[in-house]
């Protein structure tokens, strides 16, 4: 996230990754007239952060490979039940160094489209910011809005999260990473409170959801690339051409990760 960055589609100043992505996907308020995929959207968000002097790659993690040659949607055909959304902008109001500028923005910019385009109800849309109006996006409600929305989706829902906000790399604690380190989320009383570490995230929102509901996170921050330790990747570099198992994962981690769920899942049916 940084104050310099391509122009918010409605007009507000953003972040690079959500103010991208808008510029792709609704433009003026439009969106495409004809359907793109998955790869043409991050290939077009790489060009449009490259044109604006971005070094980052749009990337796209899941927990099964997905074609990325199909329609690009935040809510396929088969979520027919409800729509519900956590979004959480934080500008770090009075931190020197570290404040943001776009942030609550990227969340109003983002709202709008969910709302216009996707049909999210204003009843079912959580937003976390640190403007004085909002839930206060500190750690503790971070993470129970997050276990909030996934207790409440069931089959045929879907989730859609957004953060905007710094991302930062912390060691890892539990040997669960290829590289030693945990990509983290850095609430607002991060410096009281500690950061929403990578491990925390799989936790709350992919061991815990409900079959059958469908979930996308967008996070707009540093190092949030593979933040939801997913075992699938792709990238939009115009190199990649399918989604692939992610070379720097850990996979004795992550299938240890899979076994204790299904054995949960196991003991609960069968107790």
């Amino acid at each position: 996230v940084s104050s310099s960055h391509p122009p918010a589609p409605a007009g507000r100043a953003g972040g690079a990754c959500t103010s991208t992505l808008l510029k792709v996907l609704y433009a003026d308020e439009r969106v495409p007239e004809e359907d793109l995929s998955f790869t043409q959207v991050l290939e077009q968000m790489r060009r449009h952060l490259k044109e604006g002097g971005y070094s980052q790659i749009p990337q796209l993690t899941s927990m099964n490979p997905i074609d990325v040659e199909a329609k690009f949607d935040l809510v396929p055909e088969t979520a027919t039940g409800v729509r519900r959304a956590v979004m959480i902008g934080i500008n770090y109001v009075g931190d020197e160094p570290g404040e943001l500028s776009g942030c609550w923005n990227d969340v109003l910019n983002m709202k709008k489209y969910i709302m216009d385009v996707h049909g999210f109800e204003e009843d079912n849309i959580v937003v976390l910011m640190d403007d004085g109006e909002n839930t206060e996006p500190t750690r503790e409600n971070i993470i129970e809005a997050y276990r909030t929305v996934v207790a409440h989706s069931e089959e045929g829902d879907a989730i859609f999260l957004h953060y905007s906000g710094h991302g930062t790399k912390l060691r890892d604690d539990d040997s669960d990473e290829a590289d030693g380190y945990d990509e983290a989320l850095v609430p607002r009383d991060f410096q009281e409170n500690g950061m929403i570490r990578d491990d925390d995230l799989y936790e709350i929102l992919v061991k815990d959801l409900a079959d059958g509901v469908h979930l996308v996170s967008l996070m707009d921050c540093c190092h949030s690339g593979t933040i939801m330790d997913l075992p699938y990747i792709f990238k939009g570099d115009g190199e990649m051409g399918e989604m692939i198992l992610d070379p720097d994962m850990n996979l004795d981690a992550f299938i240890e990760q899979i076994t204790g769920k299904l054995i949960e899942f196991l003991q609960s049916r069968f107790s």
